[in-house]
């Protein structure tokens, strides 16, 4: 081993000059700059000439085409009436938060009485029943007055007379007159002239008081009497 590293340390040596000598036998390199050249200017293109205009065309205008108008049918109404949305308002508790008033004392009112009963007027029936009964009082009372007509008596007339004796509220007399005659003047006569010698005549009844009416009062005329 140590005789091949030494061999090989001897031909490196020889070799070497060698080496060195061609080294120096190499040609120098020349560099060799070239010039710049500068562009050469744009050459400016000659503008084409204009083209002659072209011949115009006669044009004829076209005739104007109205569009036929267009029917517009109506639209089909719509019946159906929209119904109203029921909203549902959506209520949340309200929640006191007020204080609770203090509770005032209850006092306790009493009814007021009852109003008394109105008086209840008289009923027709009743108003009847009095002028009735004041008619027959009436009747007695003429009674006092009563005369016979000699004619009456000579020629035997008898009958009855009912005479209608108007009144006042006060029970004074307005009117008199023949209700129901007898049939024969002389006896109806003397009846009127009863009701004037009478007056004025008795009170009425209190349900007769107040207000304007009228009784029937009867006389009779009979020669048994």
């Amino acid at each position: 081993m140590l005789a091949l590293s030494l061999g090989l340390h001897a031909m490196l040596l020889l070799s070497l000059p060698n080496l060195l000598q061609i080294k120096k036998q190499l040609p120098t390199v020349l560099q060799v700059e070239m010039a710049k050249t500068e562009a050469p200017a744009p050459v400016a293109q000659p503008e084409p000439s204009p083209e002659p205009p072209a011949p115009q065309k006669n044009i004829t205008p076209k005739p104007d085409i109205k569009p036929a108008p267009i029917k517009s049918s109506p639209a089909p109404i719509n019946n159906d009436v929209p119904r109203p949305v029921e909203h549902m308002a959506e209520t949340s508790p309200v929640i006191s938060t007020a204080q609770k008033a203090e509770e005032a004392p209850v006092v306790v009112v009493p009814p007021p009485p009852p109003e008394p009963p109105k008086p209840v007027g008289p009923s027709q029936q009743d108003i009847d029943a009095a002028r009735n009964q004041y008619g027959t009082e009436l009747a007695n009372a003429l009674a006092r007055y009563k005369q016979y007509p000699k004619i009456a008596q000579m020629r035997g007339y008898q009958g009855d007379v009912l005479v209608d004796v108007q009144m006042d509220s006060n029970g004074n007399v307005t009117s008199s007159k023949i209700h129901q005659s007898s049939g024969y003047e002389s006896l109806d006569n003397q009846a009127l002239d009863m009701v004037k010698k009478a007056s004025p005549l008795p009170p009425p009844p209190v349900l007769l008081r107040g207000r304007s009416f009228n009784v029937l009062v009867p006389v009779s005329f009979h020669l048994q009497e």
